[in-house]
């Protein structure tokens, strides 16, 4: 347990955190589920769709911090490959 004011406060702080992380993750990798879906289901609109809102998702979890910009940009370029691969047929 923290014995200082600040380190009460970091704690504090990263339980807050840790809960709106986990939230921003879970909604990300609920949409990739749903893309991963359509493309596997070979609906062309629904991947479409997908792809949009998992891109929008993504980025604004990289740009809070929740995931590596790096990690955000290497799953759009292999999950956007697959979805007109997939789709392309």
């Amino acid at each position: 347990m923290a014995n200082h004011k600040s380190a009460e406060k970091r704690a504090r702080q990263s339980v807050k955190r840790n809960k709106r992380n986990t939230a921003v993750m879970s909604s990300v990798r609920t949409f990739e589920k749903k893309l991963r879906t359509a493309i596997a289901a070979g609906d062309k609109k629904g991947a479409e769709l997908a792809l949009r809102e998992y891109m929008s998702k993504a980025s604004k979890a990289a740009a809070k911090g929740v995931m590596h910009a790096k990690t955000v940009a290497r799953k759009f370029s292999r999950l956007s490959k697959q979805a007109t691969k997939s789709l392309s047929k």
